[in-house]
């Protein structure tokens, strides 16, 4: 059995608090820790799951979608949040903040960005399988 586990996935921002509040908003999460230039969010009252954190990164630049030429910057990872109603999850996210990509590369998938420009997909189930 291997003893490492993925707890967090850290994105770097313009500005940590504001992306904090957009995913906290976004997914329910509850502000864990936090301090000047960093917060940790996860799922509430302690349950697992991955957390987020985010880190104010005075230098940071957007990353592209799509990607476009060799040497320019690109995405390097993106986030997948299922959802119950594509379209309904898709205009909450638009409110709270996000830009819908101008790429659109599946009919059941919504790609958007988040305030820092990082992608991220909202896909519903449609396999049948209970998660």
């Amino acid at each position: 059995m291997c003893a490492a586990r993925l707890s967090t996935v850290v994105l770097d921002a313009r500005d940590a608090h504001e992306l904090a509040g957009f995913y906290v908003r976004l997914l329910g999460y509850e502000v864990r820790a936090e301090e000047p230039h960093w917060v940790l969010i996860g799922p509430p009252g302690g349950a697992g799951g991955t957390a987020l954190a985010f880190e104010t990164e005075p230098a940071y630049v957007p990353p592209v979608w799509p990607g476009r030429r060799p040497g320019e910057q690109q995405m390097m990872l993106h986030l997948d949040v299922e959802v119950d109603d594509l379209e309904a999850e898709t205009a909450r996210a638009v409110a709270e903040g996000a830009t819908l990509a101008g790429h659109q590369p599946q009919d059941d998938v919504r790609v958007l960005l988040d305030p820092s420009g990082h992608p991220f997909c909202l896909w519903v189930d449609t396999s049948g399988a209970a998660q």
